[in-house]
């Protein structure tokens, strides 16, 4: 409900599904004159919006009546460089197709996340590609029930009916593992997301699938869950590096977890590859720029990004097609902060835009 005295803050979809008990879904539902619920809940959803004064917006339900050409995308951080491929990929299909994205940064916050689907939900989307937050199920079945189609990317919410993309995060990180076991690391340190984040989680087991293989016990005192973000890395690095055996070899979950583990192993004047091996997983364009060379599993970020943006079109234009999961393959690109010698050769390439735009042919019958 709007502050008391507050006269510029105009009542929010939300206000109004707070006062009423209702979800915003149901709130959005009613006063679109969709009949889903009773008389009586309707009658109070719309009592609770005159008392609030709540004015949907005009132009978004003209663009809901007209199957808007609007998408939006929700990222957890816009300072990531991860996303700036996957925002490229799915900016270049949607232009192809004469669709236009609008962008909200979620910061991993719950309710900014919820602030911003309000937001894009006003505006009238036609459809969602988002990396989902904790309280996804919640947050994203809201927005399916009000027939929104939505897109994961990144992260895997098996609970949620929605199409998503991902990549084969296990398998890289065991490639990785496995990499530096051959190189003769037995002590190898994880650092890795929080434990609520499916890359995070994912990456964690390939690291212990691999050091299962090899018959090397896991030590959970080298396995540390931090933010994704630099910070994370630095504060895990400075802990593992602190221990009366630290590891010989450190496995980042993210590049950008890797910065922070490189600027805490640089402070401490600790040699890598020689006192420390780095790799790392997501492989930036500056990577190959750092000292030494980044080794690091390559994601096809842009090849992510188009791919959601063809699934969430073919959504939109076929509403009950079956769920589609799609997962990429990753590439181990192998650098000097390891320690062995560089087999650097292209990511893993974005497939053709004309491949991705391209109609299918009609099935033969």
């Amino acid at each position: 409900m709007p502050p008391k005295g507050d006269v510029t803050r105009k009542a929010t979809i939300r206000d109004v599904a707070r006062k009423a008990k209702v979800s915003t879904a149901t709130v959005s539902r009613v006063l679109a004159g969709i009949n889903v619920v009773s008389d009586d809940l309707a009658d109070r959803v719309r009592e609770v919006a005159a008392q609030l004064k709540y004015q949907p917006n005009r132009v978004a339900r003209s663009l809901r009546s007209q199957k808007s050409r609007i998408v939006g995308v929700l990222i957890p951080n816009i300072q990531n460089p991860f996303f700036t491929g996957v925002i490229r990929g799915i900016e270049d299909l949607l232009q192809a197709t004469d669709y236009t994205l609008l962008l909200g940064n979620s910061d991993d916050d719950p309710k900014r996340e919820r602030n911003y689907l309000d937001l894009l939900r006003a505006e009238g989307v036609g459809g969602l590609i988002v990396v989902p937050g904790v309280d996804a199920v919640k947050t994203y079945n809201d927005v399916l029930a009000a027939g929104i189609p939505v897109v994961t990317i990144d992260r895997f919410v098996a609970e949620l009916p929605c199409d998503s993309v991902t990549v084969a995060n296990e398998e890289g990180a065991a490639a990785a593992i496995r990499h530096l076991i051959a190189l003769g690391h037995k002590r190898v340190a994880m650092v890795t997301g929080p434990k609520n984040v499916s890359t995070a989680t994912e990456r964690l087991a390939g690291y212990v699938s691999a050091l299962g293989a090899a018959k090397i016990a896991v030590d959970p005192n080298l396995i540390h869950h931090v933010v994704f973000r630099q910070e994370g890395g630095y504060e895990a690095a400075t802990r593992l590096m602190s221990l009366p055996e630290p590891p010989t070899a450190i496995f980042a979950a993210s590049d950008f977890l890797a910065l922070g583990v490189l600027r805490a192993l640089h402070e401490r004047r600790t040699r890598i590859p020689d006192d420390v091996a780095v790799v790392s997983f997501d492989d930036m364009p500056w990577a190959a720029a750092l000292s030494p060379p980044l080794t690091a599993v390559a994601q096809a970020t842009y090849e992510m990004g188009a791919t959601a943006a063809r699934l969430l079109l073919e959504r939109i234009r076929e509403p009950d097609r079956p769920v589609a999961r799609i997962r990429l393959q990753t590439q181990l690109v192998v650098r000097s902060s390891c320690g062995a010698k560089s087999t650097e050769g292209p990511s893993p390439a974005a497939p053709a835009l004309e491949a991705l735009t391209k109609p299918k042919a009609p099935a033969k019958n």
